[in-house]
């Protein structure tokens, strides 16, 4: 296939990257040169030109104003959330690559950041089994949740306050191995100085605070952003009075929860139990 092509066969990040990489190059321009044109760095075209980071929203739109595409890049964009990911996670996500803080609070599943891959991979390709998805959006599932979590790996990771559900650690996703392989994961990152992670007892009761899943970001400029999603889309939040209280609902888990260590303690007691 020529690279001047698009295949139609690929997935909707891999159509996005190849027609960003087929534009830039027509025009004779360097991914540092696009990188300027658009307000990105220029690591973040080459990712998403090798389909290694999702496009977001804004990534899309600022594209098609340089490109002058008319909508190009924002209909693949739209494919591509419509296709592997939940309405509204993609911009989520592209706020999370730049958070200098992260907190949120897991229920039912261990969130993604922790997730090791096999079980990642379970929850991806139960939903495909069930019909839910198609397989090559089962494989971008698992590989996107992959590429998040190099946030974690960067010199200066972002801090990262986790509180888990306790329904996370006896849920037995995957099978015993790969509960136990998550469950010792869980432990490894708590033991890094930029993480702490805490569980939401099953006697917290009524106290638990939320009731679904929800995030709060710290952005470089100094605002905060809050995330939460349902069974069919997400939202990105940036209403201050709504995260303010958001704010103050997460303080109250916070508190309510187990401290870190006896939440660790709580950790390797399901390991055991698991493990017999």
């Amino acid at each position: 296939m020529s690279e001047q092509e698009v295949d139609p066969t690929a997935s909707p990040a891999v159509r996005f990257g190849q027609e960003l990489r087929r534009l830039r190059r027509s025009r004779g321009w360097s991914q540092v040169g696009l990188s300027k044109r658009m307000g990105y760095s220029n690591t973040m075209v080459s990712y998403v030109e090798r389909a290694m980071r999702p496009p977001t929203r804004n990534f899309a739109v600022k594209a098609d104003e340089v490109f002058e595409t008319g909508g190009t890049f924002y209909e693949l964009w739209r494919r591509y959330a419509k296709a592997s990911l939940l309405e509204g996670f993609a911009e989520f996500a592209d706020a999370e690559a730049r958070c200098r803080r992260l907190r949120t609070l897991a229920l039912t599943i261990v969130t993604g950041l922790l997730q090791v891959p096999e079980y990642a991979e379970a929850l991806a390709y139960s939903a495909f089994q069930r019909g839910a998805i198609t397989r090559t959006e089962a494989d971008e599932r698992v590989d996107f949740i992959a590429n998040r979590q190099r946030l974690l790996q960067q010199k200066k990771p972002p801090l990262l306050h986790v509180v888990i559900d306790e329904s996370c650690l006896v849920r037995r996703v995957g099978g015993k191995a790969v509960m136990l392989k998550q469950l010792d994961h869980i432990v490894e990152l708590a033991a890094q100085p930029n993480v702490t992670i805490q569980v939401a007892p099953f006697d917290l009761g009524e106290n638990l605070p939320f009731k679904l899943p929800v995030t709060l970001l710290d952005l470089p400029d100094g605002s905060v952003v809050g995330y939460a999603e349902s069974y069919a889309r997400g939202h990105l939040e940036r209403t201050r009075e709504t995260v303010t209280a958001w704010e103050r609902q997460y303080d109250q888990l916070v508190v309510e929860a187990l401290p870190r260590a006896a939440s660790l303690a709580l950790i390797r007691k399901a390991r055991e139990e698991l493990a017999v």
